[in-house]
Formats: C-alpha cells, structure tokens, sequence
C-alpha cells in the first residue's frame, strides 16, 4: 500500500497542482496491484482519492472506530469522507479518537508501518504543535518504509487557526 501524509494546511491552488502530479505519478503504481491508502478528510485525502481513481489505483480510506464502533466524523470532514467512501475499492476500520490528537498520531504511525511506501507532501519543515508530516515521514524511515517527498513548483501551504487543526492528524493530510 502508499499511504500519502502531508501538510493539513495547502491552500487551494497547491491542492489542483497536486491532483494532476499525483495522478500521473500513481498511474506507473496502478500497474503494480497496489492500493492507495487515507485517512478520511478534507484537502489532500480527496485530492489524492480523485487521482487514484483517475490513475486507476485501487484506494482504501481509514474511518476511525471507538470501542468497535464506527467514531463520528467532524462536520469539517463529513463531505469530504463521503466522497472518499464513493471512491474507495474498500474502507477500513481503525480503531483511533479522531478528537484526540495522540490518538490520531499513534493510528497514523500505525498505518505508515503497514504500508510499503508513504508519500509526503512536504515542504522539509519541522513539526510543531500543529503539523505532524515530519513526524511520519521520519517515523516511516526510521521503520524502513520508503518515503517519497513531493513538493511541486508553486506549492504553498498557510497557518492552521488552532480550533481548524484541533484533534486532526497525518494521513488525512492534516495534522
């Protein structure tokens, strides 16, 4: 599986850069019998779902689980799950708090460990409170996953308001 981790903050134009670049770099991956995984979300989890299903890669998305139950998903990312459920082949099941952020950072490390390459969407920043994308990306190395970084010409990503970022994490492109 790729799973794809990045900045929860891309703004709009660096989104539609990024659909077109991830579907022809997923394209050479459909080949391989290879799934691409997110955790379910706004932003970078639905760019990357919409290029999976135009490079022809199967997709899985992650809905979190409490005590076995499927969890609530925040209204910020209701919309955005729907449309990953509609194109994924398969969901799965993670049992994680989607309003906790360790939580959210446990279930991601998690699943880059289950993944044979992750793919970042990173500007080489360092993590804060906020963004964990260099958190993963050194948390898949140091677990021998391979890590490819990808950030486009043009790229940019904007300061998080802390209620926006609160309790979301990594592999929903969102930290």
């Amino acid at each position: 599986m790729i799973a794809v981790v990045g900045h929860p903050d891309l703004t709009v134009p660096t989104l539609a850069l990024l659909e077109e670049e991830l579907s022809s770099r997923l394209a050479d991956r459909a080949r391989t019998g290879r799934a691409g995984l997110v955790r379910a979300g706004k932003g970078l989890p639905v760019v990357f779902g919409r290029a999976a299903r135009t490079a022809g890669l199967a997709l899985v998305t992650v809905l979190p689980t409490l005590s076995g139950v499927p969890a609530h998903v925040a209204e910020p990312d209701r919309k955005a799950a729907g449309e990953l459920l509609l194109l994924s082949q398969m969901v799965r099941l993670v049992e994680y708090d989607p309003g906790d952020r360790a939580s959210c950072i446990s279930a991601d490390e998690a699943l880059a460990r289950s993944c044979a390459r992750v793919l970042a969407i990173w500007d080489g920043s360092p993590s804060n409170g906020r963004d964990a994308t260099a958190h993963l990306v050194a948390y898949a190395r140091s677990h021998g996953v391979d890590v490819e970084v990808l950030w486009p010409r043009g790229a940019e990503h904007r300061t998080v308001p802390s209620a926006e970022a609160r309790g979301v994490c990594g592999l929903t492109g969102r930290s």
